[in-house]
């Protein structure tokens, strides 16, 4: 039985490989099931309840059995409705939306989509397969689903989701019910982090400029006591020529900027410079330092903070390959 279900499967797939399934091309969101485009196979237990029941009418005519004739017709119409019911579960399905956040190549990426449909029918028992990963869900009437998925990653730049099918066994796993989603949807995978890189290059300048702070290393100026201040910040002397409470001001040394630049690199292979800067670039975020970035084409001006963050990793990943950088 499980050979026969895995050929049927099978079948599916290489229909799909000679592209004989719509969509051919990548659709834009919103994306809706309609009827041309969903497909119905019997699996492997399906068949063998045809087969059954073919047995069953050979022999209720054989043996002219009206009683057995009538179970026959009885059990083929149900099956037969069963087919029916699971085009219309998967009739009307919609891909309202499609979103991931970007990930280290190599790493899985969580897709997340949103699906509704039409009509007043609640969608039970829908599948979705991305890959080899397959997710059951459940479609309420009037109301939107969230369906998250793990995508593989394998390198960096713009990710194709490809095509995902959604399908369902119900309402007796007779037959499944598929259709093909192909959503026009690009996704951006990071470069792959060396695990090897060095420390971070030395600050920018010749020295560390100064920054005010209630405490540090040396003393900077007098100021007005404020409400949470420390006790051992007061200048107890100053205050009492000044009959007021004043407080000690410190000044700390602040770090300047990190100057991550493709050309002070060593020589090494072209892929191994990106995977370096985005290490560096993932180490400088987490050291709180401001660090700008000096690229072939660009120069990313010295920042911190998540959109800083992203915006030189994007950069990275969508740095053209050695190949194409000499093609050009």
């Amino acid at each position: 039985m499980a050979a026969v279900r895995d050929g049927v499967e099978r079948f599916g797939d290489r229909m799909a490989a000679l592209a004989l399934v719509r969509p051919k091309q990548p659709e834009a969101l919103p994306v809706q099931i309609n009827r041309r485009r969903i497909y119905v196979l019997p699996t492997g237990f399906g068949l063998f309840v045809t087969l059954l029941i073919f047995t069953m009418l050979i022999g209720g005519l054989n043996y002219n059995n009206n009683p057995a004739l009538l179970l026959v017709f009885f059990l083929a119409a149900i099956a037969n409705n069963s087919l029916v019911r699971g085009h219309l579960l998967l009739s009307g399905v919609r891909l309202k939306a499609l979103h991931a956040e970007p990930v280290f190549a190599g790493l899985p990426m969580t897709l997340r989509l949103r699906f509704d449909a039409d009509g007043s029918r609640d969608r039970l028992g829908l599948e979705l397969l991305c890959g080899e990963v397959r997710c059951i869900f459940d479609l309420p009437a009037a109301e939107e689903t969230e369906v998250a998925v793990d995508a593989p990653t394998s390198r960096r730049g713009w990710m194709n989701v490809g095509r995902l099918r959604v399908s369902t066994l119900r309402p007796l796993g007779l037959a499944r019910s598929w259709s093909w989603l192909r959503p026009d949807t690009r996704l951006l995978v990071y470069p792959t982090l060396d695990n090897d890189a060095p420390p971070l290059p030395e600050a920018l300048g010749d020295g560390d400029s100064p920054r005010s702070r209630s405490h540090g290393e040396q003393p900077h100026h007098l100021r007005d006591y404020r409400d949470g201040d420390m006790p051992r910040q007061i200048a107890w002397k100053a205050s009492a020529r000044a009959d007021r409470l004043l407080v000690r001001e410190y000044e700390a040394a602040v770090a300047r900027d990190v100057e991550l630049d493709w050309f002070a690199l060593p020589a090494m292979p072209h892929e191994a410079k990106i995977r370096r800067l985005a290490r560096w670039v993932v180490e400088a975020e987490r050291s709180g330092s401001r660090y700008a970035m000096r690229l072939p084409e660009q120069r990313l001006l010295p920042g911190c903070g998540p959109e800083h963050r992203h915006a030189c990793l994007r950069a990275l990943a969508l740095m053209p390959g050695d190949s194409e950088r000499h093609d050009g």
